[in-house]
């Protein structure tokens, strides 16, 4: 995610604040829910293609980092654009107050086409990714900097037992290795840096030799075509991209000339 550390404390807690409101239906009733779904999208089938560099394309109409990026943007247009774009995924913020996001732009999106979908948000617990795949989401997002080792690897198990992928974002070497000890098998290599908002897009290449055998997705700082060759020069199988996308006047058209 592009926040800073300080901006990224706020966003959990206010995420922590959040819950104590929040749907408090039992939980074995969310599962038998979920249960009840049909099979979820294959997300990581879609992202990983031998020989191919793969593109998921993200919703949002702001972040805390750059503002207003798209305001009133309406995500099954959008989501509509990116597909005949070629996108393999796509990616929707549902934070509310950071991201201007909401669950019901997950639910568009996934009535609008047919790609799986990534539910980007700060989650924190079972219930968080539950009411994910309710909601519509095919994968959800978990952080390692904001989950301690036993939480992190909980909720991966609890992503699988849900039907759920799980894009496991990291950021240092030791977050990599984090990630892989708690079973991820798709990796998001964060390059901002959340303390300085520094890019580097280099730790994918470090990245893929830690986690060889790993799904890796490049995020943040990927905007022009030669920053695409060199996550494919990285090994890289899919990149997750949606600033410059979203600031363009077509976001499909930004996506087929950025992976053209």
């Amino acid at each position: 995610m592009s926040a800073g550390a300080g901006i990224l404390d706020e966003i959990v807690a206010e995420k922590r604040r959040e819950h104590l409101h929040r749907d408090l239906t039992p939980l074995a009733e969310l599962w038998r829910e979920v249960a009840a779904l049909p099979p979820a999208r294959p997300f990581a089938d879609a992202i990983k293609v031998p020989g191919t560099l793969r593109a998921i394309a993200e919703f949002k109409r702001r972040s805390p980092s750059a503002g207003a990026i798209r305001p009133g943007a309406n995500p099954a247009d959008i989501a509509r654009r990116y597909e005949r774009a070629g996108a393999a995924a796509l990616s929707v913020l549902t934070d509310a107050r950071f991201f201007d996001g909401s669950s019901a732009d997950l639910r568009a999106v996934h009535a609008a086409v047919g790609l799986p979908s990534l539910r980007k948000d700060f989650l924190l617990d079972e219930r968080d990714l539950l009411q994910a795949r309710l909601a519509g989401a095919d994968a959800v997002l978990l952080i390692v900097r904001i989950l301690p080792p036993a939480t992190l690897a909980a909720l991966v198990g609890v992503a699988r037992q849900a039907g759920l992928a799980a894009l496991v974002e990291a950021h240092a070497d030791g977050e990599i290795e984090a990630a892989l000890k708690a079973g991820a098998g798709i990796i998001g290599v964060n390059h901002r840096d959340l303390d300085t908002l520094a890019i580097d897009l280099s730790l994918s290449a470090r990245a893929r030799a830690l986690a060889p055998n790993a799904i890796l997705v490049g995020e943040s700082g990927i905007q022009t075509r030669d920053h695409v060759a060199e996550m494919r020069a990285h090994g890289v199988d899919a990149i997750l991209v949606g600033e410059s996308l979203l600031r363009a006047a077509d976001p499909g058209a930004a996506l087929e000339e950025l992976v053209s």
